[in-house]
């Protein structure tokens, strides 16, 4: 199966250039950084509410600066906005019932394999065998790092995760081929991050609204700061992914982005507190080879 011709655009150069590395690898670091604020919380939910309202308010000038996306890429920032809803109710309740150090390398482990099997089917995408090696290696490196005996103790933690990473798949998929028909419309990706991240947490935040009142705008105002912190990361970590894969698969950026997960458990086990063990070491390996292979393939 692939996409219709209006749809299946011209697909970028195969591999991954250093640059490229560079780029995802401090993005994976500020995804890790704003997972790890919001992990720390007293009150999930609203520090997710709270992230959202300072993402709009950043997006709002980045837009005024660099303009909006094309008419093209607005039908996949439209389906973006809906699959975000369902992907910040599952993190907020992965985030719930388990630990950062359990709940986000589910989260992150199974979606690049989610991802690499959409986007051979729907994208035309094809990637080498040493490529797939590198996608394998990266999803076993995490989910080594997250299945642990917890996990049978966290059966919602879990379900929580995996309904996550199965989103993560849908939306990467979607946003990857958005920033692509806005670059061939003549615009770039921050164009299309900018106008996401402006949209795409409203949802979530009015549901919130709705369901806790007058207990919002008080956290919102306590706890700006941070938002603001976490939100800028948010938007710098997917707008860095979103330029990636304009020049390179999806399904190897997608792979190369959770390389988050080390630094998620560094910070867990810095920040949170949470123990380390010889098996997530050996998990950072063998992430670590699968990376080599992306990069290699």
């Amino acid at each position: 199966m692939t996409l219709p011709a209006t749809l299946a655009l011209p697909l970028p150069v195969q591999g991954l250039s250093w640059t490229v590395v560079g780029a995802v690898l401090l993005g994976a670091l500020l995804h890790a950084s704003w997972n790890a604020l919001v992990k720390s919380s007293a009150d999930k939910d609203l520090d997710m509410v709270t992230l959202h309202l300072m993402g709009s308010l950043i997006a709002l000038p980045l837009l005024a600066t660099v303009g909006w996306p094309a008419a093209a890429a607005w039908p996949f920032i439209a389906g973006s906005v809906t699959l975000h809803l369902g992907y910040y109710l599952t993190l907020s309740g992965a985030y719930r019932h388990g630990d950062l150090g359990l709940t986000y390398p589910l989260m992150r482990g199974v979606a690049p394999l989610l991802v690499a099997l959409s986007a051979s089917a729907l994208l035309g995408e094809t990637l080498t065998p040493l490529a797939w090696v590198g996608v394998w290696g990266v999803s076993l490196g995490v989910l080594v790092l997250g299945l642990t005996r917890q996990a049978l103790a966290a059966p919602r933690a879990v379900a929580f995760a995996l309904t996550n990473a199965a989103i993560i798949a849908c939306y990467t998929v979607v946003d990857g081929q958005g920033v692509r028909a806005n670059q061939a419309a003549g615009g770039h990706a921050l164009q299309y991050v900018a106008a996401l991240f402006l949209l795409h947490g409203w949802p979530f935040a009015a549901l919130k609204l709705a369901q806790r009142k007058g207990a919002v705008l008080p956290y919102v105002r306590q706890r700006w700061p941070v938002g603001a912190l976490g939100a800028a990361a948010s938007l710098g970590s997917y707008g860095i992914a979103l330029w990636a894969m304009t020049h390179a698969p999806v399904a190897t950026v997608a792979a190369l982005r959770e390389t988050s997960v080390l630094f998620a458990l560094v910070l867990s086990t810095w920040l949170l507190k949470e123990k380390i063990s010889m098996r997530r070491v050996l998990g950072a390996c063998t992430l670590l080879a699968g990376v080599m292979a992306l990069r290699l393939g």
